[in-house]
């Protein structure tokens, strides 16, 4: 399994070998991820299947460039309040900051 960042995985779920799961994603419990998994998606079932995609491809493609997980605490304590916003133009500009 490739170890994505900022996901939420739900209680007793089960991964198979060679799956990736993306970024940003949400798994709801007892899911089996037989299959690889998109970023920012919310996936379950057994087999998990696609729910809804959390933000529209545009979107995605801007956060996934943003790779805020490797930013320092203090940088994320500086920037919180954009990251914490829906206003990915700002989250864009404290990146490049």
């Amino acid at each position: 399994m490739t170890i994505p960042t900022s996901v939420w995985i739900g209680y007793d779920i089960l991964v198979m070998p060679g799956v990736k799961i993306g970024n940003g994603t949400i798994i709801a419990a007892c899911s089996v991820i037989a299959s690889n998994v998109p970023a920012y998606t919310v996936v379950g079932g057994n087999p998990a299947m696609e729910i809804r995609r959390r933000f529209s491809p545009d979107v995605v493609a801007e956060l996934e460039a943003i790779p805020w997980w490797e930013w320092s605490i203090e940088q994320i304590t500086k920037h919180r309040d954009a990251m914490f916003s829906t206003d990915i133009v700002a989250l864009r500009a404290c990146h490049r900051n």
